[in-house]
């Protein structure tokens, strides 16, 4: 008969901090990379339907098919189908690279899709009075739109960023590192119930102090 033997508690936070530091670095470079290519394909994505700037059907259709492929796969199918991407770009299929490309493709065209959301609730009469005053489209995107949907933004970006969590802790079973990856290989694969206790509460708690702060920033944003 099996003895299951759970890591002492004074040893947990030896694992843990490490593996938490980890998740941080993921998510932190992948958020990084969401902001960068979601925000402007959000824009693009608005401003080519027939409410935006400069309406253009083909277009449009073709970047929000785009965009919604990458929304509409499970993340560990989307793992799967872009190994070969990873494997190309970083010669690995494996560890914190192998991560890094599908979350970026998943929190890209979900944050997409929140700039987009965000911008389509500014009132059209903002965007007549910038137009009638003279104002470039830039002037009138950066000046009037974007400000005006900040609060939107940052709600969403809040919703991501608890998703990205989420992927990090899926991406532990192909080794990437972080929480996710200590729950698999000791509180799952080792039966280790100290380990996964601890995993599941650094999880949960890393969760609510986020949404926290994100709901108190958007309250203050809107006022």
């Amino acid at each position: 008969m099996n003895v299951l033997i759970s890591t002492p508690w004074a040893d947990v936070p030896s694992l843990l901090g490490p593996a938490l530091s980890e998740t941080v670095r993921l998510v932190g470079l992948v958020m990084a990379v969401v902001v960068v290519l979601g925000l402007p394909l959000g824009l693009l994505i608005f401003h080519t339907s027939p409410l935006g700037l400069a309406p253009n059907r083909a277009l449009h259709v073709s970047i929000s098919w785009i965009a919604n492929l990458g929304r509409s796969l499970p993340f560990l199918v989307l793992m799967a189908a872009l190994i070969p991407v990873t494997k190309l770009v970083f010669g690995t299929t494996i560890g914190f690279q192998a991560a890094l490309i599908p979350m970026a493709v998943a929190g890209t065209a979900f944050f997409a899709r929140i700039t987009e959301n965000a911008v389509r609730e500014v009132p059209r009469e903002l965007l007549d009075v910038g137009l009638a005053g003279g104002s470039t489209r830039w002037q009138i995107v950066s000046g009037i739109q974007l400000k005006e949907a900040v609060p939107g933004l940052v709600a969403g970006f809040t919703l991501n960023l608890v998703a990205m969590i989420e992927y990090s802790a899926i991406a532990g079973a192909i080794g990437s590192g972080g929480v996710g990856y200590l729950a698999v290989n000791y509180g799952y694969r080792r039966f280790d119930q100290n380990i996964m206790l601890a995993c599941i509460c650094v999880l949960v708690l890393l969760v609510q102090a986020i949404q926290f702060s994100g709901d108190r920033a958007v309250r203050a944003l809107t006022r």
